[in-house]
């Protein structure tokens, strides 16, 4: 049986905002699996800022998406058709399928999922690739202890509200950073100890007024402004986990890098980036902390689910830049 697949393929790189002509809708026909391959329905697409960096054809961690190419993507689905000993028709699983309708894959770094442990959504967001980087990041990067001040920058984004509730789990003091009063409204309800709304300004102000005792560790989705204001307020020892740069990516020009570096120096702080790729092979222990959370009730996993199928992923992508979220994004195929 062959399947006809809507998809977006990178057209062009983009300079700055991707818009209409970054990208081009094709169809093209799926074959049935050969040997040791399945062919997945995705039903689920995950938004993550990264997929901006993936555009640029620069050294990075992982090599760009090549122009004519299927845009990377994880994703979520079922599995249709199946050549593989390990996979049935019928399993529902994630991997890096792209947007896509109908993925042929070899399996590599496909997963399945309990959907009894949780549903689909929830396993491309707390219990997916956000919720690895922000249980690595805090854990190892971050080397986090009960009673630390943890600062917590797009605190109601996918990584970001999971770090925070993490941290609040851990005993820590936590401060979350966010734009406009809903989501900050949010952050409370979740039982964090101060939020910060960005678009108050003077954000080096608001932060040293909510930690006049210094952070002791500033977990980094945003970079730019926010990002001197922590280091301008830091505690001694304190470690800065560089996981993100959301305000810089659609930049033309490189952004200004951190004014206030010396404080590394001043208070005897590291500052270290990580990749959650790193910690494939220990997954498995994230996913275990993380789902404990959640059947105990001290974490609220949240997902924010865009419609319109694949044909919608350009319009899609630019909501995580324009703030439409609350906890993870996605878009529904």
């Amino acid at each position: 049986m062959t399947r006809t697949s809507q998809e977006i393929r990178l057209a062009a790189r983009p300079a700055g905002r991707p818009d209409a002509s970054t990208w081009e809708l094709t169809t093209s026909e799926v074959p049935e699996p050969a040997e040791g391959q399945i062919v997945v329905r995705v039903g689920l697409i995950s938004l993550d800022p990264a997929m901006r960096g993936w555009l640029n054809d620069v050294r990075s961690y992982i090599p760009p998406v090549g122009v004519g190419e299927v845009m990377r993507a994880l994703g979520a689905g079922e599995v249709v058709a199946s050549a593989h000993p390990d996979f049935a028709v019928g399993d529902v699983v994630s991997g890096n399928f792209g947007v896509c309708e109908y993925a042929l894959s070899d399996t590599k770094g496909v997963a399945h999922l309990d959907l009894d442990v949780a549903p689909m959504e929830t396993w491309l967001g707390a219990l997916g690739m956000p919720g690895m980087t922000a249980y690595f990041g805090l854990e190892d990067v971050g080397r986090v202890q009960p009673g630390d001040t943890v600062l917590v920058s797009a605190a109601a984004g996918a990584v970001g509200s999971t770090v925070a509730q993490l941290a609040k789990a851990k005993g820590c003091r936590v401060i979350g950073v966010a734009g406009g009063p809903d989501k900050v409204a949010w952050l409370r309800e979740l039982g964090l100890d101060e939020v910060i709304d960005r678009r108050d300004g003077d954000l080096l102000r608001q932060v040293r007024k909510a930690a006049p005792d210094g952070i002791d560790v500033y977990f980094d989705n945003v970079g730019g402004e926010l990002l001197d204001a922590a280091l301008a307020n830091l505690a001694r020892g304190a470690r800065v986990v560089i996981c993100g740069a959301i305000s810089t990516y659609n930049d033309e020009t490189l952004a200004e890098g951190p004014r206030r570096y010396m404080s590394l120096l001043v208070f005897r702080a590291t500052m270290q980036g990580f990749v959650v790729f790193d910690y494939a092979d220990r997954y498995p222990e994230g996913v275990a902390a993380i789902s404990r959370l959640i059947a105990d009730g001290r974490m609220t996993a949240t997902e924010t689910v865009l419609e319109g199928g694949v044909p919608a992923f350009p319009d899609a992508l630019l909501g995580l830049f324009d703030g439409v979220n609350t906890g993870k994004l996605l878009l529904r195929v």
